[in-house]
């Protein structure tokens, strides 16, 4: 069960209980007129008549030097008596994130640490500062703004990425719990086939699958020598772009995603109309969908795809290969 014990910042509340429904968690309703301590003691009861296994409270922001609000946050550690006390911390914020870790730390008894907005360049030197000023761990990162953005700590793996030698543990494991592996066969199979059968509602489904790995830049990020690329990729790759096809694809008929050859003039009007894109971005998606198929030949030739994979093995640095059987 969650609650809001945010009495201060505006919509806070309301904005905890939309995530709560998002995620199919109970919520107890608090508002601004409340004090905290009150809120927390009626949670407390509510939980235990619910039989919450968990209360996760949330508590209102404050700066080190607001010494009433670090009041607050002593008196609500009391009366909980909270199994975890996680201090949220905002990666961008460099140094400062560490004095208020200290201030926090002293305050109260952390007993780990979230790094949110962990995909910003300046996640290393946060990460570091709150771990030496407060000595307790960092339990997850936020890598996103969606709640399965949230992903447990692993400080080599880190480490890796701040170094521009990927992640690819990370990513692995982040594709089977995200991938959908029928249409991952599926698609395979057409590979190997030289993309024989390939059609855009086949292009529809990676592109959704792509979305839900966190786009180019996310998966880029997570390789091997590719940081650089996927700092290039978020600057200049329009992500609303992905929508835009998606929206076309839906727009047109099954027989259209199985033939776009046959989309005519009064046919693209019907689908650019339904989508509510333009005639530029339907023929930017079939260009690219011609190229994907063409690629698709090339990796159906073994000899072909032999040589691409010699090529990205050139590209990676030293040591950043995937790790040895066991």
């Amino acid at each position: 069960m969650l609650v809001s014990a945010d009495v201060y910042r505006p919509a806070a509340i309301r904005q905890l209980e939309t995530l709560a429904e998002s995620i199919g968690v109970g919520f107890l309703p608090s508002n601004e007129s409340q004090r905290p301590i009150d809120i927390v003691r009626e949670a407390l009861q509510t939980a235990r008549v619910r039989f919450a296994d968990v209360l996760i409270v949330d508590t209102a922001g404050r700066l080190a030097i607001d010494q009433e609000m670090m009041a607050e946050i002593r008196e609500l550690h009391a009366f909980l008596k909270p199994v975890e006390t996680l201090f949220v911390v905002d990666a961008m914020s460099g140094q400062d994130a560490a004095q208020t870790a200290r201030a926090f730390n002293d305050a109260i008894p952390l007993t780990g640490v979230i790094l949110s907005k962990a995909d910003a360049d300046s996640r290393g030197g946060a990460a570091l500062s709150v771990r030496a000023v407060t000595g307790k761990p960092i339990k997850f990162l936020g890598v996103g703004e969606k709640t399965d953005a949230l992903e447990p700590f692993h400080p080599d793996r880190v480490a890796s990425r701040i170094l521009g030698m990927g992640d690819i543990l990370s990513l692995i494991e982040e594709a089977e719990r995200k991938l959908d592996r029928d249409k991952a066969e599926k698609l395979a199979k057409k590979i190997r086939k030289g993309g024989k059968g390939f059609d855009l509602e086949d292009f529809r489904d990676q592109l959704q699958q792509m979305r839900s790995m966190g786009g180019i830049s996310a998966m880029l990020d997570k390789l091997p020598g590719m940081g650089g690329l996927a700092q290039a990729a978020q600057a200049r790759v329009d992500t609303k772009m992905f929508v835009r096809m998606e929206a076309i694809i839906n727009s047109m008929t099954p027989r259209e995603r199985q033939d776009p050859d046959m989309l005519n003039g009064s046919r693209k009007r019907r689908i650019i109309q339904g989508s509510g894109t333009s005639i530029q971005d339907l023929n930017r998606l079939l260009k690219q969908f011609k190229q994907m198929q063409k690629m698709m030949k090339k990796m159906g030739n073994k000899g072909a795809m032999q040589n691409m994979m010699r090529g990205l093995g050139g590209m990676m640095p030293p040591g950043a290969g995937l790790p040895p059987r066991r």
